[in-house]
């Protein structure tokens, strides 16, 4: 047995279906145990109110927090993306489901 068959170690190899995943532990997009560290509903929520609920918070938690950002409104997918990079945080990406993920960077 060597330590690289994905097999032997119970980690699916890369090209198995599902989501790829670190050996180590949570993905690097998500807090501990793969959960966002925060999860704002902003669900029937319409321009710019995703982005203001946002704006709000991410302030309050530490530098690393991940932020799931619930929001069904389109605009949220441009929104949101812009608004991480004219305050310089990281945008992880959308989903699942109507969601964008962010990481507070400073």
């Amino acid at each position: 047995m060597t330590t690289s068959d994905p097999a032997a170690s119970g980690t699916p190899a890369a090209d198995e279906p599902g989501e790829p995943r670190e050996v180590s532990g949570a993905p690097p997009d998500e807090g501990p145990g793969g959960q966002p560290d925060e999860v704002l509903d902003c669900l029937g929520q319409r321009c710019p109110l995703p982005v203001i609920a946002l704006a709000r918070r991410l302030p309050e938690l530490p530098v690393g927090a991940v932020v799931r950002v619930l929001a069904d409104d389109p605009a949220a997918a441009v929104d949101i993306p812009a608004w991480c990079r004219m305050r310089q945080q990281e945008y992880l990406g959308p989903g699942p489901g109507p969601a964008y993920r962010v990481r507070r960077t400073r």
